[in-house]
């Protein structure tokens, strides 16, 4: 009855005609960026993180999770009419939906893909609302120890799921972290890597590295090896809507992408791609019509555009409960947070039980619009295609400079900007992947000092970290997680 209330007065705030506004803006922005190849809401929001110097707490989280869900659904639109995913978890959906609309059956693909998303999305929505409050429980009763254990966990998980190896996601967190050990240090008061710079004291701004890596080094990429011109997109025949055959092979798909998708969004670097694929496999499986797929398989998309859009919100479990991103855009999210001078965790529902409640019912209406938005909108997103690619890079450079250099009016933030941009150019370019970065950046300070504070409390003893039955457990699964896939290589 608790969560109901909480929830209640969440939705009474969520219905403010401001707040209805921008989470409109956000689901209409991130609907448009799901639908341009290769942008995506990590990059779209860093370029947004600015706007938390003047915008409220609420407005601004509204419109991010308005982004982050809208780019889900707009990702099934590029791979189904191009063939190209708008977003990584998209990548099955274009396996069968494109062949659905060389068949002339792209109305039929894209309206289970938008149905699909707003089952599944309401679904893990609620599955968020209930199991929240019970995460934050559970998650009072941790220590510094398990805290820092946790957080050890999430990098190891996170560098081993997140790019095409082992040793490049952990260069790549290793980044982070050294860049976030940049500035005063809290526990000593003495300046740590800062070369004699007044302006590093305060450490590099996350919002800085945010948009270097993901704007400036992901707009690099493209603009140098990307497609360099409009693409050719399947025209949409007929009206959008299925026949109750299609109904009748979807709904399944819908409640069983669910039931894979929310449970991997909330595991530490589970993301959306590798439910998306289980769930086409699953699909494949149980298919009353096993010869369609590879053919245009209605199932295939129905099934991991669920999975999709459930794992989005199952990631944003870990990151309000325990203050963990599981994923390149909760990170980011993560940090604007911060900006606002709060940790998410368990005490974030009992210090900010208003933001938290009145974000989770914006989610709701969020997903309500999208619906509205897909369906009868297809024909507007697609022509968002059409845009010159050169426009687009260019923008995205403007508005990244503009936003980087808003935060303290530094030319030293610029210079960091842009280098950190060339890095994150060059991370693309060689397979390093940018979101165990962001990820070390943001946890690796807060894992120094939980594990300091545990050392304090210990007297120095460093077998605390083993003498506490979750801790060692938490540790005990990262050293699986680092040593397993070398073993399986080898056998």
């Amino acid at each position: 009855m608790e969560t109901l209330a909480a929830l209640g007065s969440g939705f009474a705030l969520a219905l403010d005609p401001v707040n209805l506004m921008w989470a409109l803006g956000g689901v209409t922005i991130g609907t448009a960026v799901g639908v341009l190849p290769g942008l995506g809401p990590a990059l779209t929001i860093a370029l947004l993180l600015p706007i938390t110097y003047k915008v409220g707490a609420t407005a601004a989280f509204i419109l991010f999770a308005g982004i982050y869900y809208g780019a889900m659904f707009g990702g099934s639109t590029t791979s189904i009419l191009l063939n190209t995913p708008g977003e990584s978890a998209t990548i099955v959906t274009a396996l069968e939906g494109h062949r659905m609309a060389r068949q002339g059956r792209a109305s039929a693909a894209l309206a289970t893909a938008a149905v699909g998303s707003f089952v599944a999305g309401t679904i893990g929505i609620v599955l968020l609302t209930f199991l929240a409050p019970i995460v934050v429980e559970i998650a009072l009763a941790f220590g510094p120890a398990e805290y820092f254990a946790l957080m050890v966990l999430a990098f190891v998980t996170v560098s081993a799921v997140l790019g095409r190896s082992l040793a490049k996601g952990l260069a790549s967190l290793l980044f982070g972290i050294g860049l976030g050990l940049i500035g005063v240090d809290l526990q000593t008061g003495q300046a740590r890597f800062t070369f004699g710079l007044p302006e590093l004291l305060d450490g590099i701004n996350v919002v800085v590295v945010a948009v270097g890596l993901f704007a400036v080094g992901e707009t690099l990429y493209l603009a140098l090896h990307g497609a360099g011109r409009a693409a050719t997109v399947l025209p949409v025949g007929g009206r959008l809507g299925m026949t109750g055959e299609d109904w009748r092979r979807s709904w399944k798909p819908w409640l069983r992408g669910t039931a894979i998708g929310f449970p991997f969004g909330a595991l530490p670097a589970g993301g959306a791609e590798i439910p998306t694929f289980l769930s086409y496999a699953v699909e494949k499986r149980l298919a009353t019509k096993p010869e369609e797929f590879g053919r245009g398989a209605i199932e295939g998309v129905a099934g991991p555009e669920a999975a999709n859009n459930a794992s989005t919100a199952g990631v944003l479990v870990p990151m309000l409960t325990l203050g963990l991103p599981t994923s390149a855009t909760a990170a980011i999210i993560l940090s604007a947070f911060q900006s606002y001078g709060l940790n998410p965790g368990p005490l974030l529902f009992q210090n900010q039980p208003e933001l938290v409640w009145t974000l989770i019912a914006s989610l709701y209406i969020g997903n309500v619009m999208l619906l509205v938005l897909n369906l009868p909108l297809i024909g507007m997103w697609v022509r968002i295609l059409q845009i010159p690619p050169p426009w687009l890079y260019g923008g995205i450079l403007v508005f990244a400079t503009i936003g980087a250099y808003g935060v303290s009016r530094s030319v030293v933030d610029l210079v960091l900007l842009y280098a950190i941009g060339a890095v994150g150019y060059a991370m693309r370019r060689y397979g390093y992947p940018s979101a165990p970065a962001i990820i070390g950046l943001i946890l690796g300070p807060l894992a120094e000092q939980e594990m300091r504070r545990a050392l304090t409390i210990s007297q120095g003893d460093p077998a605390v970290f083993v003498t506490q039955p979750l801790a060692a457990a938490l540790l005990a699964l990262a050293a699986l997680a680092l040593i397993a896939p070398a073993l399986l290589r080898r056998r």
